[in-house]
């Protein structure tokens, strides 16, 4: 956003001065400023784009209390963010996105692996395990385990 702030300036100051320049002076006085502006663009530090679906376990909020089994799992709840909740009087439905930026949108019932979606809240998805506990994921990408919800 920076560098096209300063591409239009330095256009508008170009124009200005090359219409007004009557003689070699000021010409070379507009050229010294691009030279200058140019300087000051070669020296800013480009900003990396931050990656919501990158899927780096650094930036992973859980990383590190994720359990043995779940880590080689490609299906477990660990390894998706929450993108959204639709809830409906008649249908709900949730959109998770994983480390490759693919998209799934599950509806009440359906399973993610060997759990299942069995709620949604304001913020959040409770899904159902085998052994009838519960795994809870909300916006800010935690995941937490619950004996009910």
């Amino acid at each position: 956003m920076n560098f096209f702030k300063i591409i239009i300036l330095l256009f508008f100051t170009l124009t200005n001065s090359i219409v007004h320049a009557d003689n070699h002076d000021q010409k070379q006085e507009v050229l010294d400023k691009v030279d200058e502006i140019a300087k000051e663009l070669e020296n800013e530090e480009e900003v990396p784009l931050n990656d919501p679906f990158a899927g780096n376990e650094g930036t992973s909020s859980m990383s590190g209390n994720i359990p043995d089994d779940e880590q080689e799992n490609e299906l477990s709840l660990y390894n998706f963010k929450l993108a959204g909740l639709i809830s409906g009087k008649d249908h709900s439905y949730i959109s998770i996105v994983n480390s490759g930026g693919e998209v799934l949108t599950l509806t009440l019932g359906q399973f993610l692996g060997k759990i299942q979606l069995v709620d949604l809240r304001l913020t959040e998805a409770i899904f159902k395990k085998e052994d009838g506990k519960f795994m809870i994921i909300d916006f800010n990408n935690q995941v937490r385990e619950a004996d009910d919800y």
